[in-house]
């Protein structure tokens, strides 16, 4: 888009200063008068009833306020509201170890932590289970009354005919494979701090993605009226979706601030992190694929057994997401999806950068590279042949406006050498190649509510300047930044000028929250509409001023005057003091709600639908070690369609960023279970996550592409570039040594057996 003066630059966040110089205030930096300090205590088992709490040593320890346990928060919520499975504490019953089973609020955190030691439980050990596919054969062990053969949620599609379309396809391919229990690993661990004031007011400043959602689960779990509680968030240090439902710590620190009468800061330690948990979903999946001669995909049949571990959380989001995901970034005419959602004695699987996305496109791009070297031809080609277009609806009625995944595949192949170096790099040596897309905000909320998904509050005045108000949270992606260069570019004013109030339910107005990649496109669309509305108060004034009509005007550079005649000026901030004296308070809102276009009759139909998609391409060189089985990401060549990029450095870092957590789960990343449960790997060194000396070479490219739907242009850059990233590894891999992976993570000690076996002439496929 032409003549645009703030969007498109690259400019620093506005965070950056204050964390550069550790002046950022997380929660946890957080200190109120006479603060307490809560801690939780946690269960040694995976599975048991809790026969009884005791804690009446704990309470005689000095310097001890309150003791809560299970009975004191009876209510279930979850982040799906429909669906609650969880307490703020156990009741009655475990379902992992280091489930939390009381909390203790003192005086400082050691003699909190002594208190800990004190409170004695009681259990009756119960049979667990681990692994999705044994818990469905076991009946023996029932994780949830309700669900029966620990299946929480079983879910079917079918768009077309796919038997019929797999019995006329050329070639039919058909796989298993098998992802891992990984974590996002964020920075800040979770922190909260409740305070109810002498009125009984509440307010919770936390470490959360879903200010408006956990402000929701208080008023349940408490019993308190919305319009009694606030939730406000400081500076987040990393979220990636762990920190997208309500974690016990908020909740915990509510309760116990409220049985106290002090406020009280709940801090995670690590393994509580990882207790708490909410990361990915380990996958088993079986996905066949049927194409043409030509290599036209014909259909997709998708079989996903999820592991959701102890609770309901995303679950149910994230079953239907997967199954989306396999209609794009390819055209796909019939596809069918059979998805189960299983319990198991695990912490809690939920959100994880790319929700539901990452999974099947390992499959799937995975099959298309071996299908294209099966019929001879490139899988570049074959990709290319078969990616979609601006203006496709898939057959499940998702309409994608725009799209330049064609344009993605090209310039990636030709930055990279792709097609000179595919297949014919010297042994040890791969390329490898895939393709992804996102959505870029959902259309449809977790509960039934039709009200706006996102409002922006613009106020101007002569002392304040410029105020932007908006309920987005700034979890370290930038919006914090990205949302006033919208409404500076709207307003004709410079992006400093404009001040940014966000994440907080009394300042701000109504926002979902950040998930799903809809801050820029939602939230965007409500700030440009407030900032259209600020313009046309201010030019009816200014059109008197000028002697011109109002619809005639613009504003540019801090410049209000009529696109026909541009001598005729006047400065915005002179407008907006005329206005103020001729008709008081500058001030306008704005919202937006994404269309609805499920499907009635259709499970789950309607997830996956998206406003409008982001799209990437990607290519990886490697090298593999034949002696250690080390592998060392050598390059990664990316080009994303992100639309009109708002903040083109935002979306660079966005992209490295996922760059390199893909390549943590596809290489090495991967909670380890203990056979009683526990897990044995909760903490930061020895849960290994890339390093700096692992970041490979990475050339990244925004490739020419404008949505006219979105602000400015704009579509998401923060998940669709996690997708291609796994199996662009691991195509190069196969591409180095010939054997193809079917299971996450590809360490060196599956690569050195695999060498074994493929030297020893057995068929390898791992």
């Amino acid at each position: 888009m032409k003549d645009l003066t703030v969007v498109g630059k690259s400019l620093p966040r506005v965070d950056a200063p204050a964390k550069v110089r550790g002046e950022a205030l997380y929660s946890d930096d957080l200190v109120l008068p006479h603060m307490a300090f809560g801690k939780i205590k946690r269960s040694p088992h995976a599975h048991a009833l809790i026969t009884s709490i005791h804690y009446e040593r704990a309470l005689a320890l000095p310097g001890v306020l309150a003791v809560i346990t299970g009975e004191d928060a009876p209510t279930a919520y979850g982040i799906v509201p429909q669906a609650p499975t969880e307490y703020a504490l156990a009741v009655d019953k475990v379902r992992y170890a280091g489930e939390g089973v009381a909390a203790v609020a003192a005086v400082d955190e050691e003699t909190a932590e002594e208190a800990l030691e004190r409170i004695e439980v009681e259990y009756e050990v119960l049979p667990a289970v681990f692994d999705p596919l044994e818990a469905m054969e076991r009946p023996d062990v029932v994780i949830h009354a309700k669900a029966k053969n620990n299946v929480m949620y079983e879910g079917k599609q079918e768009f077309g005919d796919v038997d019929k379309a797999m019995a006329a396809s050329d070639f039919v391919l058909e796989r298993r494979f098998k992802t891992s229990y990984v974590n996002h690993a964020f920075l800040e661990p979770h922190s909260a701090l409740a305070h109810f004031d002498a009125n009984g007011f509440l307010t919770v400043y936390s470490s959360t993605q879903i200010p408006h959602y956990l402000h929701r689960t208080l008023s349940l779990v408490l019993a308190l009226p919305m319009n009694r509680i606030r939730v406000s968030v400081p500076a987040v240090g990393g979220g990636f979706g762990g920190k997208g439902e309500v974690a016990s710590s908020e909740l915990c620190a509510a309760l116990l601030a409220r049985k106290t009468g002090r406020p009280v800061k709940v801090t995670y330690e690590r393994s509580e992190v990882f207790a708490q948990h909410k990361g990915r979903h380990p996958c088993v999946m079986e996905m066949k694929i049927g194409v043409s001669r030509e290599g036209i995909i014909q259909a997709v049949d998708f079989d996903n057994i999820l592991d959701g571990g102890a609770y309901g959380g995303w679950g149910i989001i994230v079953l239907f997401y997967t199954a989306a995901m396999i209609h794009l970034p390819y055209k796909v005419p019939n596809a069918r999806f059979h998805g189960r959602r299983v319990y198991t004695n695990k912490p809690t699987t939920g959100a994880m950068r790319g929700l539901g996305g990452v999974q099947p496109r390992f499959a799937m791009e995975s099959m298309l590279e071996d299908i294209a070297k099966e019929l001879g031809m490139s899988p570049y080609d074959l990709r290319l042949r078969n990616a979609v277009e601006s203006g496709y609806t898939t057959r499940s009625n998702v309409y994608v406006p725009q799209a330049e995944f064609k344009k993605c595949l090209e310039t990636a192949a030709e930055r990279s050498g792709y097609l000179e170096k595919q297949g014919k790099l010297p042994p040890g040596r791969g390329i490898g190649m895939a393709g992804g897309y996102y959505i870029s905000g959902t259309a449809y909320t977790l509960y039934m509510s039709y009200k706006p998904h996102s409002s922006a509050l613009i106020r101007v005045d002569t002392e304040g300047g410029i105020t932007l108000y908006t309920g987005a949270t700034d979890i370290g992606q930038g919006s914090n930044t990205v949302l006033p260069m919208i409404a500076a570019e709207e307003l004709g004013v410079e992006a400093s000028e404009v001040h940014i109030i966000s994440g907080d339910t009394q300042l701000t107005p109504f926002d979902l929250g950040s998930f799903a990649s809809r801050v820029t496109y939602g939230a965007g669309q409500a700030v440009r509409s407030a900032a259209q509305a600020i313009n046309r108060k201010l030019y009816e004034v200014a059109a008197v001023e000028l002697g011109v009509r109002a619809d005639q005007l613009i504003s540019r550079e801090g410049r209000i005057f009529s696109r026909y005649e541009p001598v005729r000026t006047l400065d915005f901030t002179a407008a907006v003091a005329k206005y103020i004296d001729a008709r008081g308070p500058l001030s306008a809102m704005g919202h937006y709600s994404p269309p609805r276009k499920g499907m009635k009759g259709v499970q789950g139909a309607n997830i996956g639908q998206s406003p409008t998609f982001g799209f990437s391409a990607q290519v990886t060189e490697v090298e593999v070690d034949l002696e250690t089985g080390q592998v060392k990401v050598l390059k990664v060549t990316e080009a994303g369609d992100c639309g009109q990029p708002i903040n083109p450095m935002s979306v660079e870092g966005q992209v490295e960023g996922s760059i390199v957590m893909g390549m943590g789960q596809a290489l090495f990343e991967e909670i380890k279970v203990g056979s009683d449960g526990r897990l044995l790997n909760p903490s930061l060194h020895d849960y290994k996550i890339p390093t700096a000396i692992d970041i490979p070479e990475i050339d990244s490219t925004i490739v020419e592409s404008y949505d006219p739907s979105a602000p400015f242009g704009a579509k998401e850059s923060g998940e669709g570039p996690i997708q291609p990233v796994i199996p662009a590894i691991a195509n190069a891999i196969c591409d180095a040594i010939g054997v193809r992976f079917l299971e996450l993570p590809i360490t060196a000690e599956k690569i050195l057996q695999a060498l074994k076996d493929k030297n020893s002439g057995k068929s390898v496929s791992l």
